[in-house]
This record gives structure tokens, C-alpha cells and sequence, in this order.
């Protein structure tokens, strides 16, 4: 009962961010205040009632349209309020990791209680930060620094952090070896330098491979927000899965230029799907989500089918 109730009200408090997301959205791209004026139509401006700020039902009630000018709202609102409405739903409604009972301490419970709980809020605020992104590059072409390379930092410090509490709940509960103190610094510091030479190996393929389409092509093929991008998921999700993001991405991003490419170019298109600029960022978003949910099984799934 409690889980079901945790996940209802995870995917309620999702949707009301999804709605504050959709606010940052449409402000961030113009240099607007997310916090004022209150929101408006954009056409009329018209400052809108409460029950028109309600996620999802009040897009559904006035069928995606302003009720004084008619203006249309757009499809966005609720694709996003949904998504984060359906992702920090799903993530609440995870099973908590087996603790033998006989094994762990009665005092420890409530601290390793936290710990998963306080990741499972650092996934779900993840989620929230890779679909502001995918939108603001699909709309936008626009990876803002302030979004990625402060959440590169927050990815590695997490990282460290997460080491240090692991070793911390080991020694709590017996289960640390008597190593000795290089042993104890050595699980302490290495998750983090792992992580963060993630993110740098992560980035680094990214401009490998802009180099090389630049020494080809002699013009840019990826945008250094997409190194970054990448940054980011090596620093969050480390490298195995944040290549299987990049992979993922890339695949999804072949079948929509694939779709380009046979759907009729028209007139005012000049040179048609060639010349278009596909937003990458947003299928490494798509990518990332899929890899920070599913990563891990897919990845052993991946490593039995092959034979290691």
C-alpha cells in the first residue's frame, strides 16, 4: 500500500514540476525570469486563473487552446508534464534493494533507508534535467551551459559522496575488510576519479568524431554541447552506460534521418533533409533516460548474449 501511494504521489509532484519545466522552457530560451511575471498568454497576455495552471487537465479542459484569444497552446505542455509526471512515478514505484535483516543492524536501517532514498531523488531530479534538454535542443538546437557543466560538477561530487557513505555504512555494519587505511582511501576516492574520467572519456568521443567529420566534410557535424552532453551522462551514469546512451541515441537519431530522407522534400525546403539540422542532443536524452532505467540489464543482457 505504501509503495502505491508513493508512486501516485511521485507522479503528482512530477507533473507539477513538469508544469514549472514547461515555465523554464518557454523563459529560458528568451532570458525571461522563471519566477515573474505569473504565467500569461503569451499572445493576449493574459495572466492565467489558477485552475488554468493545473498540469495536464487544464491543457486537456480547454483543449490546448487560450480561452480568450484562441491562440494554440501547443503540444509540449503536456508531453512534458507527462513525461516527468510518468518517469518520477515509475522510479517511486521501484523495489527496495534486499537487506538481509540478520545481517545488517537495526541502527543502520533508517541511515541506509535514506541512502536509497536520497538516490532515488537524484534519479528523478536526472530525468527532470534530461528532458529540459531534449526539448530545449529540439526546439532550440541550444544545450545551455548553465544546465550542463554545472550538472557535470554536481555528477562527480555525487559520485565522491556516494564512495564515501558506501565505505562509511561497510565500517557501520562489519562488512568492511581489514584492508588497512590505503585499502579504506582507495574504496573512498576511486569511484570518483572513475566517474570523472568518464565524463572526460565520454566527451572525448564526441569531439574524436567531430574531428574527424570536420577533416572530411570541412564543416562541423556536432555542436560542442553535445561533448558536454556527453560529459554529463559519463559523470552520472558512468562510461559503459553512457556509451550505450550514445548508442541508443545514435540509433534513434539514423531512423529519424531515415524518415527525412523519405518523406517528399518540399519546395521551400531548398536542399530538403541534407541540409537540416538534426537535434542530437535530444536522442542523447532519450538515450540517457533509457540507460539510467534500464541500463544495467541491458548491458548484462548484452555481455551474456556475447559470451562474457
Amino acid at each position: 500500500m505504501m509503495r502505491v501511494l508513493g508512486t501516485v504521489f511521485a507522479g503528482l509532484l512530477g507533473l507539477a514540476f513538469g508544469s514549472f519545466l514547461n515555465v523554464c522552457l518557454s523563459r529560458w530560451p528568451r532570458g525571461e525570469s522563471v519566477v515573474k511575471p505569473r504565467s500569461h498568454c503569451r499572445t493576449c497576455d493574459r495572466t492565467l486563473a489558477w485552475w488554468e495552471n493545473v498540469p495536464l487537465l487544464s491543457w486537456l479542459a480547454l483543449r490546448g487552446r487560450c480561452r480568450t484569444c484562441g491562440t494554440w497552446i501547443g503540444g509540449r505542455y503536456p508531453l512534458v508534464e507527462l513525461a516527468v509526471g510518468a518517469l518520477w512515478g515509475y522510479v517511486a514505484s521501484g523495489q527496495y534493494p534486499g537487506v538481509p535483516g540478520d545481517s545488517i543492524p537495526a541502527s543502520i536501517l533508517p541511515f541506509l533507508l535514506a541512502s536509497v532514498l536520497a538516490g532515488r531523488l537524484l534519479t528523478m531530479i536526472f530525468l527532470w534535467l534530461l528532458v529540459a534538454l531534449a526539448i530545449l535542443d529540439a526546439e532550440h538546437l541550444w544545450l545551455p551551459d548553465f544546465l550542463t557543466l554545472p550538472s557535470i560538477a554536481i555528477g562527480v561530487v555525487i559520485a565522491f559522496l556516494d564512495s564515501f557513505l558506501a565505505v562509511k555504512l561497510d565500517s557501520l555494519t562489519g562488512l568492511l575488510l581489514t584492508e588497512g587505511t590505503e585499502g579504506m582511501w582507495f574504496d573512498m576516492w576511486s569511484p570518483g576519479l572513475v566517474r570523472l574520467a568518464s565524463a572526460l572519456a565520454a566527451a572525448g568521443l564526441v569531439l574524436l568524431i567531430r574531428w574527424v567529420y570536420w577533416l572530411i566534410r570541412r564543416r562541423e557535424g556536432m555542436g560542442l554541447g553535445d561533448a558536454k552532453l556527453m560529459a554529463l551522462l559519463g559523470a552520472w551514469l558512468g562510461l559503459p552506460q553512457a556509451l550505450l546512451a550514445f548508442g541508443l541515441g545514435v540509433v534513434l537519431g539514423a531512423l529519424v534521418a531515415l524518415v527525412l530522407l523519405l518523406l517528399p522534400a518540399r519546395e521551400s525546403e531548398g536542399d530538403g533533409w541534407a541540409v537540416r539540422k538534426l537535434p542530437l542532443g535530444t536522442f542523447l536524452c532519450i538515450g540517457g533516460i533509457v540507460s539510467s532505467l534500464w541500463g544495467q540489464p541491458i548491458l548484462g543482457a548484452y555481455l551474456r548474449w556475447s559470451g562474457f
